[in-house]
């Protein structure tokens, strides 16, 4: 959790390994958390959370009445996350199809991102104002190297 750039805390939670229950799992983390009556933006790093289960995050902006952003590095290669959904993925078809109803991924600050719930000309700035050490925002760098340092026992450095 970012007050502006401060880091202000952490929560932590688990999701199914290609499941089907991040948005719920994102929802119940952030309904039980002490810090939602000051979440203004829900921030993701990529679609999907532990290997293949893909947030729906019209869902989760619906659920918890905030605005959702996705960021990536790159462009995503969605020929190859609809030919690894289709052919190696339990529910691969639900999950394109998920994927597919989402706005389209669009460059912003020398990322790629898509959001719900947030006007257009808004994304840009905000990716901006967070992107303090590099091109991706100050809270998804650190979740990354949280997550990192709790599957591996440290953080490998590159976020």
């Amino acid at each position: 959790m970012f007050a502006g750039q401060r880091f202000d805390g952490v929560v932590i939670g688990k999701v199914r390994r290609d499941g089907a229950d991040s948005a719920r799992k994102l929802a119940q983390l952030v309904h039980s958390s002490r810090f939602r009556d000051h979440l203004q933006l829900v921030m993701l790093h990529g679609i999907a959370l532990a290997g293949f289960n893909v947030v729906d995050i019209a869902a989760l902006h619906r659920e918890l009445g905030l605005p959702v952003l996705v960021v990536c590095r790159r462009q995503p290669d969605l020929d190859a996350i609809r030919a690894a959904l289709l052919e190696r993925v339990r529910g691969g078809r639900r999950k394109w199809a998920l994927i597919e109803r989402l706005p389209p991924m669009r460059p912003a600050a020398s990322v790629w991102v898509q959001s719900v719930g947030l006007p257009e000309e808004a994304v840009d700035g905000i990716v901006r104002r967070f992107a303090i050490n590099g091109h991706v925002p100050e809270p998804l760098r650190t979740a990354h190297l949280i997550a990192g340092a709790l599957v591996t026992g440290q953080s490998r450095g590159r976020a």
